[in-house]
């Protein structure tokens, strides 16, 4: 009996996986048929490299499912963050993950998805301050670059310092050379969580203030996709939607305010 019941069950496995792959047929467009070529670059908890190159986070989760509701195989190269927006431009990538914003300027040469979360204004102080107005009259640090910054020099004037790293300025800050930090609050909340980072310093999502367009719009996230792909841009968005409140879970489980993963309306960046 065993030796007709091993034959018949190995037979019964290869029906099944053949039946499978007859239904699971792709409808996508990829570089390689079938499967899903994914630059990343190592930016926890959004997307986390293993010593062996596996991927995992928020962004490799998203992109697991989105795959896998479209008959596609995730193939990861891990690069340089640069590179990985390089790697979808010159068509050897089919997508690029890491917290990446949506932005005009990328519009420009990129696909990107619906929104997955945000990536918001953080304001960083010993005494839990999370308003616009809690800022005025106080030496406050920011960073260069971020969307914030020109309306907060228009605001607080001589009062605002520009760092060129989220380091210099968290170092200033729990030395007390300035009173508040306002920086990416995932940034801050990630590295205060998981190294230790911002001693003494409580992050909060900053108020929305009109007289900081950041605040009330913050930076939405979202999947870098090849240009004018618009099958790979339609799944990814249909499947985002879907996921829309595990994203959430998966959010809050890093240990992120919810409202991170309340995205609103789609909008770009300028």
């Amino acid at each position: 009996m065993k030796k007709t019941l091993l034959p018949l069950a190995l037979m019964l496995t290869v029906g099944a996986s053949a039946a499978y792959a007859e239904e699971c047929q792709t409808t996508v467009t990829t570089i390689t048929s079938g499967k899903l070529t994914v630059a990343a670059y190592d930016y926890p908890p959004f997307t986390a490299v293993a010593p062996d190159g596996k991927i995992s986070g928020i962004d490799p989760t998203i992109i697991e499912k989105a795959a896998k509701e479209n008959c596609l195989e995730v193939v990861a190269l891990v690069m340089d963050p640069a590179a990985t927006i390089q790697s979808v431009v010159s068509g050897k990538a089919d997508v690029a993950i890491g917290s990446w914003n949506r932005t005009e300027k990328r519009a420009e040469v990129l696909g990107i998805s619906a929104p997955t979360y945000l990536d918001p204004m953080g304001i960083f102080s010993k005494d839990g301050s999370d308003t616009v107005e809690s800022l005025i009259g106080k030496n406050v640090g920011t960073v260069q670059g971020y969307q914030w910054v020109p309306a907060l020099q228009a605001l607080l004037g001589d009062k605002l310092k520009l760092y060129p790293t989220a380091v210099a300025l968290a170092q200033d800050l729990e030395a007390g050379r300035i009173d508040v930090g306002v920086d990416a609050y995932n940034y801050g909340v990630y590295t205060q969580n998981s190294a230790g980072g911002y001693k003494g310093i409580t992050i909060k999502l900053a108020q929305p203030d009109e007289r900081v367009p950041a605040s009330v719009e913050p930076a939405q996230a979202g999947i870098l996709y090849t240009k004018g792909n618009e099958s790979l841009g339609k799944a990814l968005d249909a499947s985002i939607e879907k996921q829309r409140e595990d994203i959430v879970k998966d959010l809050v489980a890093a240990g992120f305010d919810k409202k991170v993963g309340d995205v609103g309306e789609p909008r770009l960046m300028k």
